[in-house]
């Protein structure tokens, strides 16, 4: 009441109906979506080592500037906890420099306990400037473990573990 009064935080009727305004009636359109377009985005998913990774969709088809989501999960089913960091790559590869993310669980190290399944959204767009020709775009994954042992190959495990020779005098 006391704002109506002293005409405090009282807009226009015209400034609530505008186009565009914050209390706009009208849905607000994204001008930035070329819907002329239409691109499908397929997903691979690998894994370097004993870990399930599987994105919930195979492929999406986005317009470019639109905004997609997309659900990956990944289980560690060894018996130890794991640290492990995706590593993305695109194809055809000139497309790297349009498809942008705004939330990706590529962007940091993640532990998984035993056992232990976690999912992650990717959340991109499309930039609109990417090339007319450019129909198909696979992202892949690769999820490898960080700071784990490295392990030897049976032949070299095999002589190392052999004895030197006694030298009798």
């Amino acid at each position: 009441a006391i704002c109506n009064w002293t005409g405090v935080n009282v807009l226009a009727l015209a400034e609530r109906e505008a186009a565009g305004s914050f209390n706009a009636r009208a849905p607000v359109k994204n001008t930035q979506v070329d819907y002329s377009r239409t691109i499908t985005v397929e997903f691979d998913t690998n894994a370097r080592g004993p870990w399930k990774f599987k994105p919930e969709l195979k492929n999406v088809h986005v317009h470019p500037g639109e905004l997609a989501t997309v659900m990956f999960e990944l289980e560690n089913v060894q018996d130890r906890s794991v640290r492990a960091q995706a590593i993305p790559s695109y194809a055809p590869s000139l497309v790297q420099s349009y498809f942008n993310k705004l939330e990706c669980f590529c962007f940091t190290e993640h532990t998984l306990a035993a056992g232990e399944k976690k999912r992650w959204p990717v959340v991109f767009y499309i930039s609109p400037k990417v090339p007319g020709d450019v129909r198909t775009v696979t992202l892949s994954y690769t999820f490898f473990e960080v700071g784990g042992a490295i392990p030897q190959p049976t032949s070299l495990k095999t002589q190392s573990d052999k004895k030197p020779a006694q030298v009798s005098a």
